[in-house]
């Protein structure tokens, strides 16, 4: 059987982590993780900042938030691996067998145009998902529930949509 961590300890670390970013000691700012694309993009293809007003932006938020989401990911393979120890790799998660398919070429589309809709969803409300459900519920910001409030609707929509029996379609 996996272990699990509490709810109640991912609280807890999660309310930490969030002290921490807002903090001087930390980034001294709210958490995201869009901004690195646009921040890495623009050191990849050597965009220049002055042409660029965006870039001018987020110069510095950019930068520690590349290093955030390596953080996240060797954190996440961390626990998974040593702590849940439920570390496995697959393109087709036991859900998506069981109500959809074992299609590999359905699960990446679907995949795509989902993270498509997300994405652009995101940049409509401002911000990305971790921004608006991390740092802008945590300070009661108005845009943020109702980014949160929407992205709640849809995923029932659309799970009623997509998972509405227990049979394969």
């Amino acid at each position: 059987m996996k272990r699990r961590i509490p709810w109640w300890l991912g609280g807890i670390l999660m309310a930490l982590l969030l002290l921490f970013t807002f903090s001087i000691f930390g980034a001294n700012r709210p958490i995201g993780a869009s901004t690195y694309v646009p921040y890495y993009a623009g050191i990849l293809f050597a965009m220049d900042p002055e042409q660029y007003t965006y870039l001018q932006e987020i110069e510095k938020p950019g930068a520690w938030e590349g290093v955030m989401l390596l953080g996240a990911l060797v954190g996440g393979l961390f626990t998974s691996i040593f702590v849940t120890k439920s570390f496995r790799i697959s393109v087709i998660p036991s859900g998506w067998k069981k109500y959809k398919n074992s299609s590999v070429k359905s699960r990446l589309i679907w995949s795509f145009v989902s993270g498509f809709f997300l994405i652009i969803g995101a940049r409509l409300a401002g911000g990305c998902t971790s921004g608006h459900f991390l740092s802008g519920m945590s300070q009661a910001v108005l845009s943020s529930m109702v980014f949160g409030g929407v992205v709640l609707v849809t995923l029932l929509v659309t799970g009623k949509f997509f998972y509405n029996s227990g049979e394969k379609k």
